[in-house]
C-alpha cells in the first residue's frame, strides 16, 4: 500500500531561497490533499554571546529585553510567513486552503523541527538544505542532516539551488 500524507510539516529558515522547498511541499500537499504546517524556528543565543550580552547589559537586562520583545518578534515573523504563503501561491491562491497553520518558536532547530513533527502528528517533513562551498555535494546542512538522522517520519530534504 502506498503512502497516504494528510499532514506535512514544512519547517522554513526565513532565507531568500526557502521559497524553493515550499513550492515542494505546496506540490506535494496539492497532489495528496494534504495540509501543510509552517514552522520558523527562533534560534538560541549562543551561551558565550549571551553572557558576554548579559554582562555588557546588566545582570536581568537582558532577560527583560527578551521578555518584552519576543511576543513583537513572533507576531512580526508570523506576519512575514503569511505574506510569504500568500505571494508564493498568488498564481494558485485555491491552495490556501491548504496551509494548517503557522508557528514561530523559539528554541534548538532540530528538537523543535521534530518536535512540532510529533505535535502535528505529520506523515512527512519537508526543508531545504543549503549546501556550502567544495563540500556542497557531500554533505547536507547541518539541521537538515540532523533532522534526516533522527527522524522517524519519512524527510525531504530539497537541496536549494544556486
Amino acid at each position: 500500500m502506498l503512502p497516504n500524507y494528510r499532514n506535512i510539516l514544512y519547517a522554513t529558515d526565513l532565507t531568500p531561497n526557502s521559497q524553493y522547498a515550499f513550492k515542494h511541499a505546496v506540490l506535494l500537499a496539492r497532489t495528496s490533499q494534504a495540509k501543510i504546517h509552517l514552522l520558523h524556528v527562533v534560534p538560541e543565543i549562543d551561551a558565550g554571546f549571551r553572557t558576554y550580552v548579559s554582562s555588557v547589559m546588566g545582570q536581568g537586562m537582558l532577560e527583560s529585553f527578551e521578555a518584552k520583545h519576543e511576543e513583537e518578534a513572533r507576531k512580526d515573523l508570523t506576519a512575514r510567513l503569511e505574506q510569504f504563503t500568500h505571494d508564493e501561491l498568488a498564481d494558485r491562491p485555491e491552495d490556501l486552503k491548504n496551509i494548517a497553520g503557522i508557528e514561530v518558536i523559539h528554541g534548538h532547530a532540530v528538537s523543535q523541527i521534530l518536535e512540532a513533527a510529533e505535535q502535528h502528528n505529520v506523515d512527512v517533513i519537508v526543508l531545504g538544505s543549503h549546501g556550502k562551498g567544495a563540500i556542497a555535494h557531500t554533505f547536507l546542512g547541518s539541521v537538515a542532516e540532523k533532522v534526516l538522522r533522527r527522524s522517524k517520519k519519512p524527510v525531504f530534504v530539497i537541496p536549494i539551488p544556486d
